[in-house]
């Protein structure tokens, strides 16, 4: 079976401050975000594949960006709203900008995250890597067991939550800072006999990318 695992679409628009978005910042899709979360499911639907299920997390711009894509590709079924796959809480980092971080914390703790996702000491993160990576070695056997060869399962997360997944399918020795995932990006992993295994990661959704990957 496939998995498609995909970040939601854009939450600033042109003109915006960036902030850390995390759990308690539940910002909408901004046009272009919506734009993004149809591209996931016109790419789904050109290259022929209705997904058997799709799992978003919570928040408006996974929820919201998991239903957009599914009208699009032609998913019946009902989205599983997963709280697991709800955002990390960025505690004191939340809401604010990389200059007001930086002032506090340094921008050597902002690498640290983006570069190697080695999460602040005592910013209030929440929950902590080991319950996260928990959470998302439980998702994954979860729909492994769940499938049948020739599925294909959407995931809609956020980069600090995709992030775990990413340790867990990639191969051993893969760089850290290949974890990241940019807004309205995807990558896919399929599952065998012999376990998960990642094709690709971070990459623009586009059917060219599903073909020749057997489900």
């Amino acid at each position: 079976m496939r998995l498609i695992l995909a970040r939601h679409g854009n939450t600033f628009g042109p003109g915006d401050t960036p902030v850390w978005v995390g759990a308690r910042e539940d910002l909408p899709l901004t046009d272009k975000g919506r734009i993004q979360s149809v591209q996931f499911g016109l790419a789904l639907k050109e290259a022929g594949i209705v997904p058997s299920r799709i799992l978003a997390g919570p928040l408006k711009r996974t929820a919201i960006g998991a239903q957009l894509l599914a009208a699009e590709c032609g998913f019946e079924g009902k989205i599983a709203i997963e709280p697991r796959l709800r955002e990390i809480d960025y505690g004191s980092w939340g809401g604010r900008s990389d200059a007001e971080i930086a002032a506090a914390w340094g921008e050597d703790a902002i690498r640290a995250w983006r570069d190697r996702s080695v999460m602040p000491q005592g910013a209030g993160w929440s929950p902590d890597g080991a319950t996260i990576t928990g959470h998302a070695r439980a998702i994954l056997d979860e729909i492994a067991n769940a499938s049948a060869s020739g599925d294909t399962a959407v995931l809609l997360s956020s980069n600090g939550i995709l992030r775990f997944f990413h340790a867990l399918l990639a191969n051993e020795g893969t760089p850290p800072e290949e974890a990241k995932m940019g807004t309205g990006h995807w990558g896919l992993a399929t599952h065998g006999p012999d376990g998960w295994q990642l094709h690709f990661w971070n990459t623009l959704p586009h059917p060219d990318g599903l073909s020749g990957v057997e489900s």
